[in-house]
């Protein structure tokens, strides 16, 4: 019998985890769709469209859901209230996480890729999973894993390696926009993880107030720093429906009901995919090549990814309880 539950929580863990790596290889689409669907100069626009809109259909989803739920459970004589909008402290958590997983990462994501060539740019993106190691002693009580941290700058080593060409250079304020942004995206993990969803609240509505708390923020340097939105065109409409509604409201809903099942550290190391496929739609579609060195780096950053999957040598199976709670 426990052989089986542990068998059947490991199934559903690594069907979990293929689900949540969907998401950085979805965001992986964005330098494409960006530079050849959109109109050019208003990053953080497509940013906004990417989280505002997302954000406002996911509460009404959500407080959709909720009423049909209440209703169910009404007729079930349940009582287990469900909620559409934060209440209490949750007001706060919500902007601080909506800010730090969004709203600052954005811009300081753009201001990146603005100062650094796009292969320096994607190597800062990639320290993500060093930085949440580093983190999960102070924020999560976790301690701080060797594992982790070698096989993160495994990581960094790979997507440098794919990313990087001979005329990278580096500018102070690109490089630390590039560095506070993963740090802001890291902690933005940490605390997701640490604060989890309140009773009663599904990932949608949680992935609501986030991208709406997000976007909120992006509004007013959105509109101070680019101005009016530009004229779009048809391709530029399908290219801001894929970053809102794949790219944005289906993405960080699988995105943060990943970080709330499976260890923190894990997702983490999910996100240099997102680099890896941007540089795959280069080769496929946009005719470039990859180099040997490029397809070595290739192989340890995938190595790095499955790595980041695994628990360090030695560290016992959890137990069912804790299996059925991953699987739940």
């Amino acid at each position: 019998m426990t052989t089986t539950m542990l068998s059947s929580g490991r199934s559903r863990t690594v069907a979990l985890t293929v689900v949540t790596a969907l998401v950085p290889m979805v965001w992986g689409t964005t330098y494409f769709v960006t530079t050849e669907m959109l109109p050019a100069g208003y990053p953080l626009f497509a940013g906004l469209v990417r989280a505002l809109p997302a954000g406002l259909v996911a509460i009404a989803v959500g407080a959709l859901l909720g009423m049909v739920t209440r209703q169910v459970r009404a007729g079930n004589g349940g009582t287990t209230p469900t909620r559409a909008l934060p209440r209490g402290s949750w007001w706060w958590k919500s902007a601080v996480l909506g800010i730090l997983n969004i709203g600052l990462f954005f811009p300081l994501l753009f201001l990146t890729a603005e100062r650094l060539p796009g292969g320096v740019a994607a190597t800062f993106g990639a320290i993500t999973p060093v930085v949440v190691a580093l983190l999960a002693l102070p924020v999560l009580g976790e301690p701080l894993s060797v594992h982790k941290l070698v096989w993160g700058g495994a990581g960094v080593v790979g997507v440098g390696l794919v990313v990087l060409g001979p005329e990278a250079r580096l500018d102070a304020v690109g490089v630390a926009a590039g560095l506070g942004g993963a740090v802001s995206m890291a902690l933005g993990v940490a605390l997701t993880k640490r604060w989890g969803r309140p009773d009663g609240v599904g990932p949608i509505a949680s992935a609501g107030w986030q991208l709406t708390a997000g976007g909120i923020f992006l509004l007013p340097i959105t509109l101070l720093t680019e101005g009016p939105p530009p004229a779009v065109d048809g391709t530029a409409v399908l290219g801001y429906l894929w970053l809102g509604l794949v790219g944005g409201l289906i993405a960080y809903v699988l995105w943060f009901r990943g970080i709330g099942r499976l260890p923190v550290t894990s997702v983490a190391f999910l996100g240099p995919l997102a680099p890896l496929v941007a540089a795959g739609i280069g080769v496929g579609v946009l005719g470039e090549t990859l180099t040997p060195v490029q397809v070595a780096g290739l192989v340890l950053a995938l190595a790095a990814v499955l790595a980041g999957q695994l628990p360090p040598r030695g560290r016992r199976v959890a137990p069912p309880a804790a299996v059925a709670e991953v699987a739940r």
